[in-house]
């Protein structure tokens, strides 16, 4: 295993570093400590060639203007609350409305727009980078002292592995994801649309039209939303307005790794599974992409460029009580582990 560290530039006074991890395959991942982006995953194809299939961009100036999230923790809570409002413990939380009239992925300045410490290492396990951050009582309404840590590692399994634990000195919620865009023909090679899935869960949250759960788990059978078997992304996307932006409630039986999805490409050979602890999983398919803008290698970003796998909790679950619950409590440990896993398909 290889670990290599550079300057990236400064955020706020703060020196931002780019780590590179490579493996034996070959297989590299570069993060920087804004946002714990993951700028770039190199995976090789059926002939060993290596493309980046991750959305993003070649510097810092463009991950700290606007952009949907590129390959950025989330944090504190990621996906949709309902109004931006909470109550824990009989006390009434206004967060920011940052989507519409709802609250949105933390907030103005969520953990994707925030400088971690940043600390490389090597183990038998593999190579990573672990990431702390102390968000501190109040900050972006949120109550408690959140001491946040997330280890990158990358294994000679060709799997990069993503480890989350918080703790808190009062009463909080939290719901933490991994915010990449995936397209395994290579970044800026098209849309996904013929890329196949494979998705582990008989259930979806039903949403409204604001993408709030209702609080109905809804059967995905007979219904567009139904990857319970391997099925084209673009095959039935026309049925659904603008694309896929929903959260599924895997199948799953305890609190192991759990099978979450997996997708892939069949020109390319490539095949990236998703394991998780989490409960869920929100697919999205970059609908809002439209072509304004300009990643890598100056590519345009079009509908359809990238998808998201975002394991987490459910959306709006502190106002959903029948959800699996996103509260932490102090002498408590958030915990969850997911991993992206290559492998290929003659």
């Amino acid at each position: 295993m290889n670990i290599t560290k550079i300057p990236y530039g400064m955020v706020g006074g703060k020196e931002v570093f780019q780590f590179t991890l490579k493996n034996k395959h070959d297989m590299t991942v570069k993060i920087i400590n804004f946002g714990g982006i993951v700028t770039s995953l190199l995976v090789p194809d059926k002939t060993g060639k290596l493309d980046d299939v991750v959305l993003g961009f070649d510097n810092l100036a463009d991950y700290l203007a606007e952009h949907p999230y590129f390959g950025a923790l989330i944090g504190r809570y990621a996906n949709r609350i309902a109004k931006g409002r909470f109550v824990l413990n009989g006390k009434e939380y206004q967060l920011a409305l940052n989507d519409g009239k709802n609250h949105l992925h933390g907030g103005n300045i969520g953990f994707n727009k925030v400088v971690w410490d940043a600390v490389e290492f090597c183990n038998a396990e593999g190579a990573g980078v672990e990431l702390n951050y102390l968000s501190k009582d109040g900050e972006e309404n949120y109550p408690g002292n959140l001491s946040t840590t997330v280890r990158y590692l990358l294994n000679d399994q060709n799997e990069l592995v993503i480890k989350y634990l918080a703790t808190t000195d009062q009463p909080t919620i939290v719901n933490l994801t991994h915010h990449g865009y995936f397209n395994l023909k290579g970044e800026g090679c098209g849309d996904i649309l013929d890329h196949e899935i494979m998705i582990n869960a008989d259930r979806y949250t039903a949403v409204d039209e604001e993408l709030i759960p209702t609080g109905e788990l809804i059967p995905v059978h007979n219904t567009p939303l139904d990857f319970t078997t391997w099925q084209p992304i673009g095959a039935r996307i026309k049925k659904l307005p603008g694309g896929y932006d929903h959260n599924y409630v895997l199948n799953r039986k305890g609190p192991e790794l759990t099978l979450a999805a997996s997708v892939r490409e069949p020109k390319s050979g490539r095949v990236m599974t998703v394991y998780t602890t989490e409960p869920g999983m929100q697919f999205y398919t970059g609908n809002f992409l439209d072509g304004t803008l300009t990643g890598k290698r100056g590519v345009k970003y079009g509908k359809h460029s990238g998808f998201c796998l975002e394991t987490q909790h459910f959306p709006d679950s502190p106002n959903h009580p029948a959800f699996p619950s996103t509260v932490l409590n102090p002498g408590e440990v958030y915990q969850q582990t997911t991993i992206y896993q290559f492998t290929i398909e003659q």
